[in-house]
């Protein structure tokens, strides 16, 4: 091969590699991607000492609903074998939030990591249990509920997975079929479907999403959340790499993968989509009728509102 040759190789490899990531960057609207924090943050907070919830944490739920928002959140004593509660609230700009006045509204198990679907006047709440293990609950109204119990998820093969922790349930209800993303020790995404919430059956026994290679998401990731979006859908996960001193915590973010079947998926090449911080994960993107806003909610509920330029 000559030198002009090897150039003219380099250069269609160049310019290959550029049209390849600006194909990738296309599929993420900016709608979705770029945010900033509002100045009144956070909007909601734990109650602190003296009350049910000391401390919130993880992923709670906000839903549009008509004229109101409504938020469901699960909080805590503040130590880690505390029973997680569910509590609730409700606002009418989903920034100035009221707390229910029978909060927590669920203490009889434990509840956390919740994700709502409505399907036929019904609210179907994913989410996790003791020992990090998804169950279902319903409710009519979204204060009382009722929990269904652990859920049943089967390898390709109809054997149930291994016994262990599967957690941080994300739902998305489409053409008659469940379709349940969980995490196992937050290593990797797996999907499993039912049509029936009775037994979900994974659509392949290997992750549908994996930690990395970047290095917001290099060691664990979790999903909060299904968009679909001009044609396409959208994953809010959240990931974190293991910090180099084992004494400090991991500092957990939000991120953005899009797929065209729900089993494929590309991650966003800008992710995370805010600094990495201690309060920046288990994001949500909620559309207020005009525009997507992103609210985080470890810690305390944080909401960004889309950079329009």
């Amino acid at each position: 091969m000559t030198r002009n040759t090897m150039r003219r190789s380099l250069a269609v490899i160049a310019i290959f590699t550029l049209i390849t990531k600006l194909n990738a960057d296309e599929l993420f609207p900016k709608e979705l991607t770029r945010f900033a924090p509002i100045a009144a943050n956070p909007v909601f907070t734990a109650e602190g000492e003296g009350h049910w919830d000391v401390k919130i944490r993880e992923r709670g739920w906000i839903m549009r609903d008509g004229d109101v928002w409504r938020m469901w959140y699960t909080g805590y004593d503040g130590t880690r074998p505390g029973q997680k509660m569910l509590g609730y609230a409700t606002s009418v700009d989903g920034l100035a939030w009221k707390r229910h006045p029978q909060n927590p509204i669920y203490r009889e198990h434990w509840v956390e990591d919740v994700c709502i679907i409505r399907s036929d006047g019904t609210l179907y709440m994913f989410a996790e249990g003791e020992q990090d293990r998804a169950q279902l609950l319903t409710s009519r109204d979204g204060i009382a509920w009722t929990r269904i119990g652990p859920l049943d998820v089967r390898m390709t093969n109809g054997e149930p997975i291994s016994d262990g922790p599967f957690g941080t349930p994300t739902a998305w209800l489409e053409g008659g079929v469940w379709h349940l993303f969980y995490e196992r020790g937050d290593k990797g995404i797996w999907l499993a479907k039912s049509k029936d919430l009775k037994v979900f059956t994974n659509a392949q026994d290997d992750p549908v999403l994996s930690p990395g290679p970047d290095e917001f998401d290099r060691d664990l990731i979790a999903m909060n959340q299904i968009v679909k979006h001009a044609g396409r859908y959208y994953a809010v996960i959240h990931g974190t790499k293991k910090p180099d001193d084992a004494t400090q915590p991991s500092l957990w973010a939000t991120g953005l993968a899009t797929s065209n079947d729900l089993i494929h998926w590309t991650k966003y090449r800008g992710n995370p989509l805010q600094p990495i911080s201690e309060n920046k994960s288990s994001g949500l993107l909620i559309h207020d009728g005009e525009k997507f806003r992103l609210y985080t909610m470890h810690g305390k509920v944080d909401v960004h509102f889309p950079i329009e330029k």
